[in-house]
């Protein structure tokens, strides 16, 4: 991952660098990082540079009106997506999901998992190690890990849950999608901060709902609406799966977890399988 920014502010090179000029105003989100200068939002590049070149590439490639909008990347004069560990692109407005929109994040989810359906699998993912790659790795069983002592009882309960599914077609899709879709009046939905994964879309859709039964009020009805793939319950283990081992990969082997946090997980698994177990029997 990208090493700390030293200033919490994109300094007046980087500014010059991207050919913008204003005073930085922090905003809400990214992690209490992203500020908005001259009509541009910029934050620090995550991950190595040839990932955000990579990903600046892939977004203004994107076809537009196709049931979604995503901020176009602003390049420096030099051509650079990344200058001194800063990266910028236009200020879409909008209010954040899920709460509210749980439809609209999974229908904005599907159009743009739609528009990357043809593109090639990145060399990157294979070499990423932070938390969320190792989560989405042991999810759907390429990686053994232990989980911190805490999260150790809920994780071993999702793993006896966990089935083989039947292979498909994996593709590009958007790991991080509740939060990341932003919902103006009269406008089409944007999708923001793009989480690259190589799995079936399908997946990306069991992540918002596990979200939803982990840290949001999910409306019942959507747990059984979403989707009618065969392997749904299974895509539900694997997205719990994929949160939990994020989280203890990320407080690292001597952290704890928030209290209530297996408890947490505990209820959302007792959710998929008894409402789900319940419209197969």
């Amino acid at each position: 991952m990208t090493e700390q920014l030293s200033n919490a502010l994109p300094s007046a090179s980087v500014l010059e660098a991207f050919g913008v000029r204003g005073s930085p105003v922090p905003l809400a989100g990214g992690q209490g990082r992203s500020v908005l200068v001259g009509g541009f939002v910029f934050k620090p590049a995550e991950g190595p540079e040839d990932e955000t070149e990579w990903a600046a590439s892939l977004l203004e490639g994107l076809a537009a009106g196709s049931g979604f909008r995503v901020p176009r990347p602003l390049r420096a004069a030099d051509g650079r997506s990344v200058v001194d560990g800063w990266t910028t692109g236009e200020f879409l407005t909008g209010e954040p999901g899920p709460r509210g929109h749980w439809d609209g994040v999974l229908s904005a989810g599907r159009s743009f998992h739609a528009a990357l359906r043809n593109l090639p699998r990145p060399e990157f993912l294979d070499r990423r190690a932070h938390p969320w790659a190792v989560a989405d790795r042991v999810a759907w069983c390429e990686q053994d890990i232990d989980v911190i002592d805490d999260l150790s009882a809920a994780y071993a309960t999702l793993l006896e849950l966990r089935r083989p599914v039947q292979q498909e077609a994996a593709q590009l899709i958007h790991g991080d999608l509740p939060g990341n879709v932003l919902f103006a009046a009269d406008d089409v939905p944007v999708v923001i901060d793009f989480s690259p994964y190589w799995r079936p879309p399908v997946f990306a859709e069991a992540i918002v709902i596990a979200d939803g039964l982990l840290w949001f009020d999910l409306p019942s009805d959507l747990l059984t609406s979403v989707s009618d793939h065969p392997a749904w319950q299974q895509m539900l283990i694997r997205a719990l799966i994929f949160r939990l081992v994020a989280h203890s990969e990320s407080v690292g082997p001597s952290g704890r977890a928030q209290p209530g946090e297996s408890e947490r997980y505990r209820r959302a698994t007792d959710v998929v399988v008894t409402t789900l177990a319940s419209l197969q029997g």
